[in-house]
């Protein structure tokens, strides 16, 4: 494969079956959306929606150290994670900023001690993380694997999700918590489910070897027939996640940023033992946050129907007061929504005088708290 020819998944040819718009993501070809955007986006928050993620990047981590590297290599406490379980958490440079955000599952441990980690990394900085990991890993008897061939990955994320993988897997889906994952059978094939996603709705990623991959997407395109599933692109997952509040890498997080200064300090464990990368940087900017809070990271909703868009500057009584990061036409909402990061004397909802410099036109906007949407459980 030559540097410019872009990876294609096990999916490729069912994608383009159906009519699929692709695009390049982070090197790989990847399906935009198969029709109408909001139809998609509608689907997810209604009925269900089937994606392909397979350009998402698995390293496994195993040894009897494995978690011991894993708390020195990123911010989370690793250790504390328990088998079948997942977390959420980032790794940084020394100097604090975001190298990427991950999913770390705990798959399990053997009678030699050894324990089996897979971190889940996003698909632009996949290599990134690698070679962080393999380059903390010095020192540490732990193997870390790149397993990105090893692994497709579907996601099935709805309120008729759980319906649809029930009548597949005789795996316990109703003792499945948020955030766990188990191995399993869906429609014959090995899986392991995890009841994780990044849409705002229940739901489960579903890794399996890609030899199994077309298999998969057609069993549950069959059981999802009857209550409305259909397949959703790269466009509506990114819609769902903003009305969910979620942070996406190059957007709302970024290595000019500490998880601080994003307002997920919550996700670094001082009180884990042993130093770990980034540690004392970390402790500064946390000390810097409370005794001079960053910007804050708010909610913006449109009073008109001008859409804001990445780097907009937000703006009160002609000072420029902060900086939009993300901005879509909301379907559930049925206005434009942005997220930005904003002086925080401009941070309370409800805040009066804010709007988004549109081409030169000063659109006003309605301070919100995030997510935009919460889903009813």
């Amino acid at each position: 494969m030559s540097s410019t020819e872009l990876r294609r998944t096990a999916l490729d040819a069912t994608h383009r079956a159906l009519g699929a718009t692709m695009t390049d993501f982070a090197g790989w070809d990847m399906p935009l959306r198969y029709g109408s955007e909001r139809d998609e986006h509608v689907a997810v928050r209604t009925r269900a929606g089937l994606f392909d993620l397979s350009h998402m990047g698995e390293i496994t981590v195993t040894g009897p150290q494995a978690a011991e590297l894993l708390n020195f290599a990123l911010v989370g406490n690793i250790g504390s994670v328990k088998p079948g379980r997942a977390r959420y958490t980032m790794i940084c440079r020394e100097d604090g900023g975001i190298l990427d955000d991950l999913i770390v599952y705990r798959l399990g441990d053997t009678e030699a001690g050894s324990s089996h980690y897979m971190v889940v990394a996003n698909a632009s900085n996949a290599q990134v993380v690698l070679d962080a990991l393999t380059a903390r890993a010095a020192g540490f008897d732990a193997e870390v694997r790149d397993d990105r061939d090893a692994y497709a990955l579907l996601a099935v994320q709805g309120p008729e999700a759980s319906g649809i993988l029930k009548g597949l897997t005789d795996a316990d889906l109703d003792g499945l918590k948020y955030y766990a994952g188990l191995p399993g059978t869906v429609a014959g094939v090995p899986a392991l489910i995890a009841r994780t996603g990044y849409t705002g709705e229940d739901g489960f990623e579903l890794f399996v070897q890609p030899a199994h991959a077309v298999e998969l997407w057609e069993a549950l395109t069959r059981a999802g027939e009857g209550v409305g599933l259909i397949p959703c692109g790269l466009s509506c997952r990114d819609t769902l996640r903003l009305e969910a509040g979620m942070p996406l890498y190059g957007h709302e997080l970024s290595t000019a940023l500490t998880p601080f200064d994003a307002g997920l300090g919550r996700v670094v464990k001082f009180e884990k033992e042993g130093d770990f990368v980034g540690r004392a940087a970390l402790a500064e900017a946390a000390s810097r946050a409370e005794q001079s809070p960053p910007r804050a990271l708010v909610g913006l909703v449109a009073e008109g129907r001008r859409v804001p868009r990445a780097g907009y500057q937000v703006v009160s009584g002609g000072a420029v007061v902060g900086e939009v990061t993300s901005g879509a036409p909301s379907p559930t909402l049925g206005r434009p929504i942005a997220m930005a990061y904003v002086d925080p004397a401009h941070a309370a909802p409800g805040t009066a005088g804010v709007g988004v410099d549109i081409r030169g036109s000063h659109e006003p906007y309605e301070v919100v708290a995030l997510p935009f949407y919460k889903r009813q459980k």
